[in-house]
């Protein structure tokens, strides 16, 4: 199929090479900045070097994926779409976006004769490897006319529509508010571990729990990968950063009466982190950095970014 994805950083410049190399797709991508498009390019994909040039090197009906930043950046080229893209056009959020905002965007996108969907993507650097999990809302039509893009993104059985407008975005919501709580119970495991009076290797240990031990998984593996490189993480400060997705879970839980202690325990001890350097925490900063690119501040520098 035809699509176009604008932004590319970390993950949607991998999402354009995994689509050009795992499928048979006509790839357009689009950036702020040129060095960007100009390696998309010498990669198989067409260039586009403005928003207008982005919408009109796709046919009709088009798909325009977003893949900026959460927030006012991606508000503000969404409608930048709309503006642009003809009747029929599907307009795709890939950002961590709040599920109440998809759920307008949609409103006011679909009142122009547009569809919309929003789309959770789970994968992080990795995603080139091993392939996106998506989670996907909004116009069914749609979703089925982008399925063939989705199905070369994601491993196998690794995308679903969920639902309308919102659905994706709130199921990965919450796929981090999960995150957070599993992240927060092997770093106060491996705290544990290092305080006691035993001399243990935590990358061997990591490894050892990951062969068939019921607490098994790819962020246990990211450790192990983490204490091969810095077994008592020494060039990594505490200081742990939340992006959003773990505070709106939590939001959501109080507005439907939901009890999440787990996930809330898990939200303060990264608030706690940015106050008292722990070991907990140097393994949370860590696993972030494994997962998803997302930057370390090291050993000794403390202050936050508000």
């Amino acid at each position: 199929m035809e699509i176009g994805i604008y932004g590319l950083g970390r993950m949607g410049a991998n999402m354009v090479r995994r689509l050009i190399d795992k499928g048979d797709h006509r790839v357009v991508a689009g950036n702020r900045s040129p060095g960007k498009v100009d390696e998309a390019v010498e990669h198989g994909a067409e260039g586009a070097y403005s928003v207008e040039e982005f919408v009109q090197k796709l046919s009709p009906p088009r798909v325009l994926w977003s893949m900026l930043p959460a927030g006012e950046v991606t508000e503000e080229m969404l409608h930048r779409f709309a503006e642009l893209a003809d009747e029929g056009d599907i307009i795709v959020d890939g950002a961590n976006s709040y599920f109440r905002d998809s759920v307008r965007r949609a409103k006011e996108i679909e009142a122009k004769g547009l569809r919309f969907l929003d789309a959770g993507i789970s994968g992080g650097i990795w995603g080139y490897e091993v392939g996106y999990c998506t989670m996907v809302g909004g116009d069914r039509s749609a979703f089925e006319h982008v399925e063939p893009a989705l199905k070369t993104l994601a491993p196998p059985d690794g995308y679903a529509y969920l639902g309308e407008a919102g659905a994706g975005h709130f199921a990965k919501m919450v796929h981090n508010g999960v995150e957070y709580g599993m992240m927060q119970a092997y770093a106060e495991g491996f705290e544990i571990l290092k305080s006691s009076r035993y001399d243990y290797d935590l990358r061997a240990i990591s490894h050892l729990w990951n062969q068939g031990s019921v607490v098994r998984s790819w962020l246990l593996e990211l450790a192990e990968d983490a204490f091969s490189k810095d077994a008592d993480l020494e060039k990594i400060a505490g200081y742990v950063e939340d992006s959003g997705e773990g505070r709106w879970t939590v939001f959501e839980a109080i507005h439907e009466d939901v009890p999440a202690p787990i996930i809330t325990g898990a939200l303060f001890a990264r608030f706690a982190s940015r106050q008292d350097d722990s070991f907990a925490a140097k393994v949370l900063a860590a696993l972030r950095n494994e997962f998803g690119g997302h930057a370390v501040k090291e050993a000794g520098a403390r202050g936050g970014e508000g």
